[in-house]
């Protein structure tokens, strides 16, 4: 037995005597996605994560998404395998400086993107995912919409529904799909010839302008099964190729960019998270994720909020 197969083998003894699952998102390594009970994105996973009868829930993904989960499972113990797993976009807008913009825009509904702390999270109306940006954005009455932390997304936001959106930071980008360009595609299309090119709405515009597919990593999943296409190019994180290749078996996937092209293809926040950093989590349940009540109620009723607007969509 190899040592990632005995890893994989005790994680999922303790899962069992513990009565404990493990959320891993579209973005985690190989080994880490095998074990866990629920794969998708962030908002996803915290979903489901509410449906389960589990005591224990392992979060493998970054320190903001364990967050959440806690606040939307504030019944649970929700361990984080490495807290130190932070986020570009997540640490780009703070609790501070979101209230000071709220002062200047008193009128303005809030919507931030998911990836942010919950402390700017209880500060929201709206929270929203990279799938329902432009379905909440859309449906607001306000001229004036706050909207953080993504300036990609908010850009995207923006041209499929022309509204304007403050954004809030100004220059809040994902440190991974901040790289792509324009030139990027165009010589992934020119060594891929037969690929369709699926693109997340944290890429610059000019990259999404040149995309067969925009959508969040469960869209890309989801169009990829469907679409008659055997070979695709992939502009997002790198460990999203795992996601694909385990969920869509039979296709081909090239990322966008490699590691050797740059460095920051992979992200080295979600790097961080290790089947052996999963184990010890579960077999020491650390580290627990403590987000204060009021603060965890104020991020649940702006996420309530959420769906119950697309709930009448």
């Amino acid at each position: 037995m190899s040592k990632i197969e005995e890893l994989i083998s005790e994680i999922k003894k303790l899962k069992k005597e513990k009565n404990a699952i493990i959320l891993g998102h579209n973005y985690m390594d190989y080994g880490v996605q095998l074990v866990s009970d629920f794969t998708g994105d962030s908002y996803d996973l915290a979903v489901k994560a509410m449906k389960t009868n589990s005591d224990v829930i392992v979060f493998a993904g970054v320190y903001f998404m364990a967050e959440q989960a806690a606040a939307l499972n504030q019944d649970k113990k929700v361990l984080s395998p490495d807290p130190n797993a932070g986020c570009s976009l997540s640490d780009s807008l703070d609790a501070e400086t979101l209230l000071k913009y709220k002062k200047m825009y008193p009128d303005a509904p809030v919507v931030l993107y998911i990836n942010t702390s919950i402390h700017a999270k209880a500060l929201a109306d709206y929270i929203v995912t990279s799938s329902t940006a432009v379905k909440v954005v859309s449906s607001l009455d306000s001229d004036v919409i706050l909207f953080g932390p993504d300036a990609n997304l908010a850009n995207y936001v923006e041209k499929k529904t022309g509204k304007k959106l403050v954004k809030v930071p100004p220059n809040g980008r994902c440190i991974v799909h901040a790289s792509y360009t324009r030139q990027i595609v165009r010589l992934a299309r020119k060594k891929y010839p037969n690929a369709l090119l699926m693109a997340h709405p944290e890429s610059p515009l000019e990259v999404l302008e040149e995309a067969d597919f925009v959508g969040s990593t469960n869209q890309m999943i989801n169009f990829a099964k469907e679409s008659q296409a055997k070979e695709f190019i992939v502009a997002t994180e790198l460990g999203m190729i795992n996601a694909l290749q385990i969920q869509v078996p039979g296709k081909t996937f090239y990322p966008l960019l490699t590691t050797e092209a740059c460095a920051c293809a992979r992200c080295p926040y979600m790097a961080m998270i290790t089947l052996e950093k999963v184990l010890r989590s579960l077999r020491e349940e650390v580290y627990e994720v403590m987000v204060p009540h009021d603060v965890a109620e104020r991020a649940k009723r702006a996420f309530e909020n959420t769906m119950s607007l697309l709930s009448r969509k």
